[in-house]
């Protein structure tokens, strides 16, 4: 099956991702997304990218201070306040998905009926301005799948992939049996898996093969349940201290070979 291959043009330390989108578009790839959520901001990429022949995929929305999503008082204002104004910056600039993290670190909150709330406003919000949420597997396995049962029947929320997460945080989980035809985005890169569960760096963001996740495995379970969207890298050239002394087209160029790799042998 052919498929679209994107990265986060947020993936040089430094750069203006106007800038970095020249290099993708030169190397090779059909595709992107960023995590600038300002609407000035993201237009101006999304326009350099449809010049470029580049399409902007997905939005991702912050994620710092997610916890407070499910928990008393007013400190879910700022995340949730962010979260809103990506989808807004989405909607206005005809970005079609946004990503959204449920929770983060190995003690998260427990689903609370205050957080259901709140999540429901999201996805109502979204759903209002035509952009569809896909939230993201972490380290918690009941949240999303949780959400994953909720909204079974909101064609307007799905979920992205991320087999580097999947890999370090819940190795004997298949989320993509979770997912299953909801898949609608994916984040590809590479780790080496936990040695303990309560070590934190162990979600390093490597280009595939700089790692050990068996991507045939994951292409195989891509192709079981119908996905047809892209395969987007989320990599940057600040996870090693080897990428970081590549040039910005070395470490990208090396990324589309990654993705080709991936796509070649499997």
């Amino acid at each position: 099956m052919l498929r679209k291959k994107g990265i986060v043009c947020d993936c040089i330390a430094g750069a203006n991702p106007i800038d970095t989108l020249e290099i993708i578009k030169e190397v090779g790839f059909d595709t992107f997304f960023t995590g600038v959520i300002e609407e000035e901001k993201v237009l101006e990429i999304v326009n350099r990218g449809k010049a470029l022949g580049l399409e902007c995929e997905f939005l991702h929305a912050p994620f710092t201070g997610i916890n407070e999503m499910w928990r008393e008082g007013d400190g879910y204002l700022p995340i949730y306040e962010g979260m809103i104004k990506t989808i807004n910056s989405a909607s206005a600039t005809g970005v079609k998905k946004v990503i959204l993290h449920l929770s983060s670190g190995w003690n998260a909150p427990e689903i609370t009926d205050l957080g259901q709330k709140r999540f429901d406003e999201i996805v109502a919000h979204a759903t209002k301005k035509g952009v569809t949420v896909a939230f993201e597997n972490l380290r918690v396995v009941g949240n999303v799948s949780y959400f994953a049962d909720k909204y079974r029947h909101n064609d307007g929320v799905r979920f992205c992939y991320d087999c580097g997460h999947e890999h370090c945080y819940t190795k004997y989980v298949s989320f993509l049996d979770i997912f299953r035809e909801r898949t609608v985005a994916t984040h590809i890169h590479d780790n080496f898996g936990k040695s303990s569960e309560w070590e934190e760096k162990t979600d390093l963001h490597l280009l595939p093969y700089d790692g050990d996740i068996d991507y045939r495995k994951m292409m195989k379970k891509l192709d079981e349940y119908g996905y047809e969207g892209s395969l987007m890298l989320e990599v940057f050239n600040s996870s090693c201290p080897e990428y970081a002394k590549m040039t910005a087209r070395e470490f990208i160029k090396s990324a589309y070979e990654r993705l080709e790799r991936i796509l070649r042998e499997n």
